[in-house]
């Protein structure tokens, strides 16, 4: 089965049903299959071919949704972009996977006129605007109105004439690039398709479930939200406004979600600066978590303010198509801080170096196998090596098993501090952090120090204007960890650097270190 057959079966199965709600709006299946039919006569009748590279450059919306799955048709491969991606990353990014057209916002002509000189590969370049906003512009490359396709292209049968199998490459996903140059993960039809029936098990997903999406479609988390749901012929919401969460609470309350899914900023934002305290969501099913570590103290908030609704903590990867595992959320009380164990079809295990599993409660690698695990990283077969190694896939966070199969995230294997010859991990002083009361976010970073060789360093937000100080912080931090983890730098801001998913990118605190 291959990824634009989701939107097609349930088109066919459940034609009229309301797929996605956007801007006030109900948009069918049939309505979504037909422009993405229309999407795909453009790029056959461009000359696109198979596992040729199409890029998006789109906010969610039902023209990202039309345009993902009719690229898919063609035999396309889709490579998603980050909305607010740097110039840097753009170029990066559209060059080093061949891309041959982009489907982009207009706001974005600025961005994308600077770099086109320097675009090797580039023909085209489609905006979401009428065709006469694009009569006055005068770059040196094909320019098409997205308006103008739907107006124009009829419904094409031409994509059923493309053989595709499932080991074909469906998306190349670019990593954040929170640690320097972006990767470009290459996820097949098999990768997605695989996990998104996994996913799709232990949610117990049907044609009844709307899911709240707030998640971007380019960040696999997202992107999951959408597969899972089209392929059961479920609908997605979607709400662009989360600068305005309580605005997002309304929809919510409207559309009669049964689902909703978040980062831990996401749900740090809605305890601390919204009032869903004040809502009521008779819907709601479930909640989902995933795109890095919540502190358990989070959790418990969360889990208690849905109630009745269940609260599933996950864990995952680009690599992993995402998910690798999840926590049922039975077993929430009991095995608190847990990432719990394997989704179906995947092995998830602790490992050595050389991939052999370790016994209970050692620590090591996280690693794991599956049909969802990545083909590799495009035009880069050293960082692939990596990664890939004796038919594994190594995570590069550690963690340990207990003694009923249950994991345990301990920390980054590359985000462990040295402290006169201790291993500190960051997660620890950062979750110990978020335990005082008037804290919001934490980042714990190492510093270069004469002295220790490492010493630790904690960047924190607090929930609003209260007189806590460092050593207010370091005096708290005793009641939990070790003296020589405790930060010897403490710096209050006013918000973390972060990427559009939502995690916090430490290196640009890295960066900016003394």
């Amino acid at each position: 089965m291959q990824l634009h057959q989701f939107l097609e079966l349930s088109a066919k199965k459940f034609p009229k049903k309301d797929a996605v709600w956007f801007q006030d709006n109900w948009y069918s299946f049939a309505e979504i299959n037909k422009r993405s039919d229309q999407i795909a006569d453009f790029l056959f009748k461009f000359g696109i071919k198979k596992q040729d590279r199409i890029a998006v450059l789109l906010d969610n919306s039902v023209d990202y949704i039309a345009i993902y799955f009719g690229i898919l048709k063609t035999g396309a491969v889709v490579v998603g972009l980050n909305s607010d991606i740097s110039l840097e990353s753009l170029l990066y990014s559209l060059n080093d996977s061949n891309t041959r057209i982009l489907f982009s916002a207009f706001q974005n002509i600025k961005k994308i006129n600077t770099i086109l000189n320097n675009l090797n590969y580039l023909e085209a370049v489609v905006f979401n605007c009428a065709k006469d906003k694009l009569n006055d512009i005068n770059i040196n490359k094909k320019l098409y109105s997205l308006t103008d396709i739907n107006d124009k292209h009829k419904r094409s049968n031409n994509y059923s004439s493309v053989r595709t199998i499932d080991l074909d490459l469906a998306e190349i996903a670019y990593t954040s690039g929170s640690t320097g140059r972006p990767k470009g993960v290459m996820l097949t039809h098999l990768n997605l398709v695989s996990n998104m029936n996994s996913i799709i098990k232990y949610l117990k997903l049907s044609n009844k479930d709307r899911i709240m999406v707030i998640l971007p479609f380019f960040y696999i988390y997202g992107k999951s939200l959408l597969l899972t749901h089209f392929l059961q012929g479920g609908s997605v919401v979607i709400d662009n406004r989360f600068l305005f969460p309580n605005k997002v609470l309304e929809t919510m309350v409207k559309t009669e979600v049964t689902g909703f899914a978040g980062v831990p900023s996401t749900f740090s934002i809605l305890l601390n600066r919204s009032m869903i305290r004040k809502y009521k969501f008779p819907s709601l099913r479930y909640v989902t978590q995933a795109g890095g570590a919540m502190s358990v103290e989070l959790q418990k908030e969360v889990y208690d303010l849905i109630k009745p609704a269940k609260l599933f903590i996950m864990y995952g990867a680009t690599e992993a198509s995402p998910r690798l595992t999840y926590l049922n959320p039975k077993f929430f009380k009991k095995k608190i801080g847990s990432i719990g164990k394997p989704v179906d079809n995947v092995d998830v295990f602790i490992a050595n170096d050389n991939g052999d599993e370790l016994a209970p409660n050692e620590i090591g690698e996280i690693a794991a196998r599956g049909s969802n695990i990545m083909a590799g990283y495009w035009n880069d077969q050293d960082s692939t090596k990596e990664v890939l190694k004796n038919g594994l896939y190594f995570t590069g966070d550690l963690g340990k098993m207990d003694d009923e199969g249950f994991l345990y995230v301990v920390g980054r294997k590359k985000d462990i501090i040295k402290v006169k010859g201790y291993r500190v991990s960051a997660k620890e002083i950062e979750e110990s952090i978020l335990k005082h009361e008037a804290v919001l976010e934490s980042a714990v970073i190492g510093v270069n120090d004469e002295i220790l060789g490492e010493a630790v360093k904690a960047y924190i937000v607090l929930k609003n204007e209260t007189s806590v100080s460092e050593e207010d912080i370091k005096n708290f931090l005793l009641n939990y960890i070790a003296v020589y983890m405790i930060p010897k730098y403490i710096e209050f801001c006013k918000k973390l650097p972060k990427n559009e998913a939502g995690k916090i990118m430490k290196s640009e605190l890295i960066n900016k270190k003394e």
